[in-house]
């Protein structure tokens, strides 16, 4: 390995670095957007905080100055069509998360009280009828001609214990009221809502209700008013523990609307209501995107500790007796110290790859947009268009194992299906890494700070944010939740096609030897094959190892494939920056600097997750014992690759930590 020193990050990646690794350097609308939100974040939602804001439940004048902040910084528009007064063009799923991370680098639940007014409108975004969209979207987008920007909040869970678990049960019930002949229906919608943020000061509401009548078929999602004829209760704050930054009760509506209401529209079949879409539809499709958002949350706050930290474990002694200045105690501090810094880079490298992984799946979501209308019209619905997609999802395989990117086909449902089977991975994979996997490495920031992580006044509000991110992991579903769609969709050929493609590109690496790639592809290759062996594998009882109700197979092998795909997608961006970085006037005279910090970076986020990857593994292989001996010499000699391709990577660590101590970091936060 090679021991001679090389030049490392002076600073922290800055914006023009960020730009180029999550690919919106082109895109100054964006850039535009991002300096819009943290103004806002670093400005008055700091303040609030800093204030004490969060020592009440109660949602304050103050608190609810954020709003206006959002308006006049263009975040509340982020989130519209062009035509209504948005701010962008096309697909917005880029824009809104780092919107997001931005709020998040702050605090959690001011990014909460943003993103919900966005979730209201994702019904009436993703599946609402023309006049719905045009109408809502435009009284959501400051300046229209009302006069008034409307603010959203989605009322999807009931009153019931243990809220959350379950979105599928639904109290909330719609009935006919009035049904006149040759006019439109009135509606009764009774809903007791729980936990439903950014109820206090909503002006609409989408809601989630099951027929209570036999005049209307099935469920589905309605849009309620608050100043509807009937009781709008917004109801008592509820006492959270965190994110007090956004607005949380307990609803009790029980008002009429007209059927028109009803999202995505309805039609009149033998006598009976029938929406078009049902709210579990409604809900899988909304839900497939929105989880994103809470993902870069948590990866904002993550990143957001590592100066914070810095400057604690430099300063740590200056001011005491003997503390001479300019003494290496006094330069360093606590960073004199192994431990410190090499814990510290856990912490870095954790942040880089929940980063990347939150952005590569956004920028997804944004191509899958553009085709997915297209493609759904060849494709069909319902049974014909599982039966459609077998076609284009072989020819999409063949392109993979070709070693071609079937993104660059003519056929629109080739590019769908290769789409879809990544999102299906990638979104489920970043609510489970970012803010289950990664608050319990936000705890290592705190403890990193010592006794001042638990105050009022730690630099960075960094114990407020690991306990929002509590919250954040139960938001769009709890961690079983993503574990249960990741093992569901992980045996997708497609998906298991790219996986062995992206295994051979990190092997190719030109860092391969040292930054720890060869250790992600070898363990997505044994990831690969333990998933094989688990489908027709049977313990001692007889029992499958792969059939879906075996959460105690599935569920682990779902963990390890979302750290993979973290690591792997910050890989992407590192070479990404590579090979884009050298041209730009600001990051091009220090590009060698910044691949080696993220090289290093890359390597000890590579040594967790495969090592994470591989004990997985061999507890699914050897601790049910139901491998043949011909199944454990394949087993070990995927595994032996795994633990040899972890060479370079403890020096790379090193190296990441050694960064830590020469890094510069100025004197105070700028928020």
């Amino acid at each position: 390995m090679d021991t001679i020193e090389r030049p490392s990050m002076k600073m922290l990646p800055g914006d023009e670095v960020r730009q180029i690794m999550w690919r919106f350097a082109d895109r100054y609308d964006i850039q535009m957007a991002v300096a819009g939100a943290r103004s806002v974040a670093r400005g008055l939602i700091a303040q609030l905080v800093a204030n004490g804001q969060r020592a009440t439940h109660d949602w304050t004048a103050e608190k609810n100055s954020m709003f206006d902040a959002f308006d006049a910084a263009g975040v509340t528009a982020a989130a519209m069509n062009a035509d209504c007064g948005g701010l962008f063009e096309g697909p917005k799923n880029l824009p809104l998360s780092l919107l997001s991370y931005e709020m998040a680098w702050v605090d959690g639940g001011a990014a909460t009280s943003s993103f919900v007014n966005d979730l209201a409108m994702g019904p009436i975004a993703e599946l609402g009828t023309p006049e719905q969209k045009k109408k809502y979207m435009t009284l959501c987008c400051p300046g229209n001609p009302s006069g008034k920007t409307w603010r959203g909040s989605f009322a999807l869970t009931e009153p019931l214990p243990y809220v959350g678990v379950d979105t599928g049960v639904l109290c909330g019930r719609v009935s006919v009221a009035e049904w006149k002949d040759g006019e439109e229906p009135m509606i009764r919608v009774e809903k007791r809502g729980r936990f439903i943020t950014n109820i206090a000061i909503a002006d609409y509401v989408t809601i989630a209700v099951d027929s209570g009548d036999d005049r209307i078929k099935g469920s589905c999602m309605v849009i309620v008013e608050a100043t509807d004829p009937g009781k709008f209760d917004r109801g008592a704050q509820t006492l959270k523990l965190v994110h007090q930054l956004s607005n949380t009760g307990d609803p009790v509506i029980d008002v009429t609307i007209p059927a028109s209401r009803i999202v995505g529209g309805y039609t009149i079949q033998d006598g009976k209501i029938v929406p078009n879409l049902g709210h579990s539809e409604i809900i899988a499709q909304v839900f497939s995107k929105t989880r994103v958002g809470v993902g870069v949350m948590g990866g904002a706050a993550l990143m957001s500790s590592i100066e914070p930290v810095i400057r604690y474990q430099r300063t740590r002694f200056r001011g005491a007796a003997g503390v001479a200045e300019n003494s290496p105690r006094y330069t360093l501090g606590l960073q004199m110290k192994e431990d410190a810094v090499e814990r510290l880079a856990d912490v870095w490298a954790t942040a880089e790859a929940a980063s990347s992984l939150g952005f590569d799946i956004s920028r997804l979501f944004d191509e899958l947009e553009k085709i997915q209308d297209e493609a759904k019209e060849k494709l069909g619905k319902g049974r014909e268009m599982l039966k459609n997609m077998k076609a284009p999802m072989d020819k999409a395989v063949a392109l993979l194992n070709e070693g071609k990117d079937p993104m660059e086909d003519e056929d629109v449902t080739v590019r769908y299906v290769y789409l879809q089977a990544l999102c299906n991975i990638l979104c489920p994979s970043v609510k489970l890494f970012n803010t289950g996997y990664c608050a319990n490495v936000m705890r290592e920031s705190v403890s990193l700070m010592g006794g001042y992580g638990i105050t009022e006044d730690c630099p960075g509000f960094l114990f407020y944010k690991w306990t929002d991110m509590q919250l954040d992991a139960t938001y769009e579903g709890p961690e079983c939740v993503q574990r249960r769609q990741i093992s569901e969709t992980m045996s997708n050929p497609v998906f298991l096609a790219q996986v062995e493609k992206w295994a051979k590109g990190l092997d190719a690496c030109p860092k391969a030897s040292e930054n720890g790639s060869k250790a992600i592809a070898a363990a997505l290759r044994l990831w690969a094959w333990t998933r094989e062996f688990a489908k027709n594998a049977k313990d001692a009882e007889g029992r499958k190892l792969g059939q879906s109700q075996r959460h105690g197979v599935a569920f682990p092998l779902a963990d390890a494939l979302s750290k993979l795909m973290a690591a792997r997608c910050f890989w992407s961006d590192i070479a990404f920056l590579a090979q884009n970085g050298a041209e730009h006037p600001v990051v091009g005279p220090e590009l060698e600097s910044y691949l080696n910090t993220f090289n290093d970076l890359l390597g000890t986020i590579a040594a967790i997750t495969a090592g994470e990857a591989a004990r997985v593994c061999a507890e699914i292989v050897y601790g049910f014992d139901a491998a043949s001996a011909e199944e454990k010499a394949q087993f070990a000699a995927l595994r032996n690759a795994v633990d040899e391709a972890l060479a370079g990577t403890r020096l790379a660590k090193d190296r990441a930590a050694k960064c830590l101590t020469t890094i510069m970091s100025p004197e105070a936060l700028d928020y």
